[in-house]
Formats: C-alpha cells, sequence, structure tokens
C-alpha cells in the first residue's frame, strides 16, 4: 500500500485531533507569510486576532496566544493561582487526566477532583472541598474548572455555568473554562460565545481551535479586569512566547471571519448526531451518554471494538465496562459512517 492509499483509509473515530486543517486556515498561513513583521506579537495580525475576541467575548478581554491547550489550562491558572491554593474540577477532566501531572508542576496547587456520570461538575458536588478558607494546614481553593464541552461530550447550559460562577464568586475564587471544544459547545447551544462565558460569570478561559479544523495554537482568555496583571511575564516563564507568533494570531482571523468555526463545529456535531442515531439499536451496543456535541461514548463486545480499529482507529475509554469514545470531525463523512456501522454490525454476527 502507498503512502496515498494510507491516507485514503486513515480517517477515524479516535479524535478531532487527528483531523487534518480547514483549507481556509491553510490559505490565511500563506496570506501573512509575506515580508518581515515584528515578533513576539507585536504585529498587525495579533492586534486583529485581539480584538476580534473583545468582539466575541467583551473589551474587557485580554487574550494571549500559546501553543498547546494543555498550557493555555495550566498558564492560565497559573496567572491567577498562589502554589497554596487548590483547583477543583472533574475526575474526567483535562487537568486531572490527561495533563500529565502539569497543573501540580507548575502552578504548585493541588487538584482537587470529583467522580461525575456525565463530566459535569456543580455546586452541591464540589462543596467538599471548598473549606478551610484561611487555615493554614489546609489548601487554599481559589479555581473551580469545567470543560466545555466535556469529555464526555455533555454541555454546560448559561445557567449552569452562572450558578457555579456565583457559587465561586461568593467564596472569593474564580471560574475557569477549558474550551478545546467551545465550538461544538456554542453550536449546539445555539449562543453566542459570551451568553455562556463572559455574561454568564466566567473568569478565565482556555479557547481551543485545534480540534476543529486550526493547525496549531490556543488562546488565553481573561475575562475580568486585573486578572492578566503581570500574566505576559508567567506566559514567557511557560515558555509559549511564540517569536513568530502572526502564524498563531492569523489563524484565528481566519477561524472568526465568516464563521469558519461555526460551519466545521456544526458539520462535527452533525456527524456525531449520525452515527448515534445508527448505533441505537444494533443488538450489542449501548450508547452511554447524551449525544450532545461531537462526541459518542458506546459499549460494544470487545472482541468486535478490536476487529473495528484495524480499519476506524479509537480509544477505549472504560476497559472495565467496554465503553469506546468515538469521536468526530470538521471533515467526517457519511461514508466513513455508514462503513463503519456495516463494519460493525459484520463483526457483532461474527
Amino acid at each position: 500500500m502507498n503512502i496515498m492509499e494510507k491516507i485514503a483509509v486513515s480517517r477515524g473515530f479516535a479524535s478531532d485531533n487527528n483531523a487534518g486543517v480547514l483549507p481556509e486556515i491553510l490559505k490565511e498561513l500563506q496570506l501573512v507569510n509575506q515580508g518581515h513583521t515584528l515578533g513576539y506579537g507585536n504585529d498587525i495580525y495579533t492586534e486583529e486576532a485581539c480584538r476580534l475576541f473583545r468582539s466575541h467575548f467583551g473589551e474587557d478581554t485580554e487574550t494571549f496566544f500559546v501553543f498547546t491547550g494543555t498550557a493555555a489550562n495550566v498558564l492560565g491558572i497559573s496567572g491567577v493561582t498562589k502554589s497554596w491554593n487548590s483547583i477543583i474540577t472533574s475526575s474526567t477532566a483535562h487537568l486531572e487526566s490527561d495533563e500529565c501531572g502539569a497543573p501540580e508542576k507548575f502552578t504548585g496547587c493541588k487538584v482537587l477532583t470529583v467522580d461525575t456520570p456525565d463530566g459535569k461538575i456543580n455546586c452541591e458536588l464540589i462543596e467538599r472541598h471548598v473549606h478551610g478558607f484561611g487555615f493554614e494546614h489546609h489548601a487554599q481553593p481559589k479555581v473551580i474548572s469545567v470543560t466545555q464541552s466535556t469529555e464526555m461530550g455533555t454541555l454546560y447550559t448559561a445557567d449552569e455555568i452562572r450558578k457555579l460562577a456565583d457559587f465561586a464568586h461568593i467564596r472569593g475564587m474564580l471560574l475557569h473554562m477549558d474550551g478545546a471544544r467551545i465550538a461544538n459547545a456554542a453550536v449546539a447551544l445555539d449562543l453566542q460565545f459570551r451568553e455562556f462565558t463572559t455574561d454568564a460569570g466566567l473568569d478565565i478561559l482556555s479557547f481551543g481551535g485545534t480540534k476543529n479544523g486550526m493547525m496549531f495554537g490556543e488562546a488565553i482568555c481573561f475575562l475580568r479586569p486585573g486578572l492578566a496583571d503581570n500574566f505576559k511575564y508567567v506566559r514567557k516563564q511557560g515558555m509559549q512566547l511564540a517569536s513568530k507568533m502572526r502564524f498563531i494570531s492569523a489563524q484565528f482571523i481566519a477561524y472568526f471571519r465568516d464563521d469558519l468555526w461555526k460551519h466545521s463545529a456544526l458539520h462535527a456535531n452533525k456527524m456525531a448526531k449520525v452515527l448515534s442515531e445508527q448505533l441505537t439499536g444494533i443488538q450489542g451496543t449501548r450508547i452511554t451518554q447524551r449525544v450532545q456535541a461531537n462526541g459518542v461514548f458506546v459499549i460494544m463486545p470487545p472482541a468486535v471494538a478490536e476487529r473495528l480499529k484495524e480499519k476506524y482507529f479509537f480509544y477505549t475509554w472504560n476497559e472495565l465496562t467496554s465503553e469506546y469514545r468515538l469521536m468526530t470531525s470538521w471533515d467526517t463523512e457519511e461514508k466513513d459512517i455508514n462503513d463503519f456501522i456495516r463494519l460493525l454490525k459484520e463483526a457483532l454476527h461474527r
């Protein structure tokens, strides 16, 4: 099999990270690859990208670009915490399960988690971690972190975000959002970004585009005045100050233009709905979570899953329950789903 034949069969359901880059993003990168411009964010493209973030999230928004989602989460929280603070989140959150201990290493904070059936935390679940204020023997609660959409593919409503923000602010705490899939959440909720972030009381946002068709780069948005004081030094010490920053920021210009982000996220979500509808009713499988964004969680026999992975790779979510995660992307096609379902039915009836 030559390289082009391998590419032709390589599209699967492992992760929206595995998809390629939107043609509009590639075109924008070519357009800005002309001549010289100032480095380290002192360029017209970064200025315009920051203006676009203010237009979407409010005039008080201060935006800083970094290379990765882990950096966005960890540095964003580092900018508002001290090493004696604690961060409260879901046990399935990337901060806990997919950042290789980076939050503890770089913030010095204690990460406290709660188990949830659907990836969503609420005030009642996290209340047991919110105590000991002023007591020097206890890590001081400072940040509550949510993921939107969650690692389970579920969504927080604007009201649910507001309740958590109010809960945090009354106690002198802050609310952070890991928005790696925030575009998928926005289109599913049919809301503007600021309606479930700034307007709902959110303080810090890690805004992701890589999972929705960008090449690389994420944004840290501080949504309230004063939170970004001295953050430029935090980013530099965190090794995330890009010298050729225009190649991160220009992607966001294309991403916001003509609602490109919306079109790609709508398609990914639609493909997840199609996949879940075709899975529903197949004997031997069971969908475990509400399909609200672009993730489908399904239980199937392990032997069947292993055969399917040979052509359409995807990840095991829970080995004990034989639960698997299927992610759709901006470039998922219905023929991928139809072929996957055909192979699944064949494997189940062997």
